[in-house]
């Protein structure tokens, strides 16, 4: 039989996968060991941003800063696991990522880290730091073989796509908190220079100047635990409204309940607050913890932004209608450790699965006939199923049975809520009851008809927690 000659070649196909073209292939590019080395201090400058950002979340009293903060935190720790599992794929093991940065690096650092106040911490990050560090993504990817090493290229090249986005945000907040009150230009100037001192921040620089001397870092700023708040939240310590028992009466009509969806939404602000904590005060642990619970600490504040866009949608002015408090991780934060910490929140988790959690809540939004509420409410829900994986993992993984870890959790969160009227004497908040007011404007915009029983409700946390268990049996 006559042989078919195999097809002639096509003109015009991408060479080498569409990566580069033969000449420019042909340049040898970086070692591995220089590559690695590169992308170790890439690795040490965005671990870092990410822990300065967790750390001073809670104490931040600026609600667009938190919520800056825990998105940028999530993309800082994506980028950190990105180089890990990269560094690790290069005969890296032992990886020794966790060895020491040059000293000057380091020194940069602990400057922002310990930046006496948002405006510096903002000027330093986003002005100076992650700009340096976009730009050193930037330099390896140029000098990286295009075939050779394509994949750090492509890590590089998807890890600036974030980092102009996170630029684009941070800048934005760095700017209009230099407007209120301008950070100290010599310290930036200081900063800038401790970089340079480091050879750059990817060390390739070949001149450096002295290093200068410590300036904020001299003095280290140490966690605060006790969340802040602006002006926005004047009673954060009111528990009067139990949006739960509401929300879960079947007797009360689903529109009203939008209300009570919205303030129990934008009330997670304090979860990412209390998760932070979790995370700076649990350390040693692999960066998988690290970065899972860095990721559900994002989910809550998307969670809270989702109240707030929701209370935007029904013409709510949440912060002169609506009293969100922060007493449960101001109460978690301050009265209970890490681990039991972690507890309550996997308890809490677990209670939110079952037909009355979650699912519920989505089932309400759509019977209320509001198509952004049930979109929040369902993506509410299919986050909730992850972080209930995410303490499985974590969490019951170290406990000796989910049995055991769910007590654990029961007996720490009834501890915290015990002090419930003590809030009430010590001055600190009247707990007045804000619903009706709000009920009453949301009826008058809405042309809602105006139901006496829905507006008579006056249920507070003083006996039930928000898991509807009893405080004073729950122990």
């Amino acid at each position: 039989m006559p042989v078919t000659p195999p097809p002639a070649p096509v003109p015009g196909l991408p060479v080498l996968a569409g990566l580069c073209s033969i000449p420019q292939a042909t340049a040898p590019g970086l070692s591995v060991d220089a590559t690695v080395a590169r992308l170790k201090r890439l690795h040490g400058t965005a671990r870092a941003a990410h822990g300065t950002l967790v750390s001073r979340l809670t104490a931040e009293p600026q609600y667009e800063l938190k919520m800056l903060y825990s998105h940028h935190a999530w993309l800082l720790a994506d980028l950190v696991a990105a180089i890990r599992s990269r560094v690790g794929e290069m005969r890296e093991p032992p990886l020794g990522l966790d060895d020491p940065l040059d000293p000057a690096l380091q020194l940069a650092l602990d400057e922002v880290r310990h930046a006496p106040d948002g405006t510096h911490l903002c000027a330093g990050l986003y002005t100076v730091l992650l700009p340096a560090l976009d730009e050193a993504c930037a330099a390896l990817h140029a000098d990286a073989h295009p075939l050779a090493d394509a994949p750090t290229r492509h890590l590089l090249r998807h890890a600036r796509l974030d980092l102009a986005d996170l630029l684009a945000s941070g800048q934005q907040a760095a700017a209009a908190l230099a407007a209120v009150d301008a950070p100290e230009a010599t310290w930036l100037e200081a900063l800038r220079t401790t970089l340079a001192a480091a050879h750059g921040l990817d060390g390739t620089a070949e001149d450096a100047p002295d290093t200068p001397a410590p300036r904020f870092s001299a003095t280290p700023r140490a966690f605060d635990p006790v969340p802040q708040r602006d002006a926005r939240f004047p009673d954060p310590y009111n528990m009067a409204v139990n949006a739960e028992a509401f929300i879960y009466d079947t007797s009360f009509p689903p529109e009203p309940k939008l209300l009570m969806l919205a303030y129990k939404r934008l009330r997670e602000i304090d979860v990412p607050e209390m998760m932070a904590s979790i995370i700076v005060e649990t350390p040693g642990k692999p960066w998988g913890y690290v970065r899972d619970m860095t990721r559900q600490l994002w989910d809550e504040a998307r969670h809270a932004m989702m109240g707030e866009v929701l209370f935007a949608e029904l013409g709510v002015d949440w912060p002169a209608l609506v009293k969100v408090n922060f007493t449960w991780s101001l109460g978690l934060n301050t009265q209970i450790d890490a681990l039991d910490r972690h507890a309550v929140l996997y308890f809490i988790e677990q209670g939110l699965m079952p037909r009355h959690g979650k699912r519920y809540e989505w089932e309400i939004a759509q019977a209320a006939g509001s198509p952004l509420a049930a979109t929040f409410q369902d993506y509410d829900w299919a986050d909730e199923v992850l972080h209930a994986r995410i303490g499985k993992q974590w969490y019951v993984g170290a406990m000796p049975s989910q049995q055991e870890a769910l007590r654990a959790g029961d007996r720490a969160w009834s501890r915290v809520l015990m002090d419930w009227g003590a809030w009430k004497r010590d001055g600190f908040t009247n707990h007045d009851n804000w619903w009706p007011a709000l009920y009453a404007d949301a009826c008058r915009r809405l042309g809602w008809t105006h139901d006496p029983r829905v507006a008579a409700f006056d249920t507070s946390y003083a006996e039930q927690r928000a898991d509807l268990k009893s405080v004073s049996h729950s122990g």
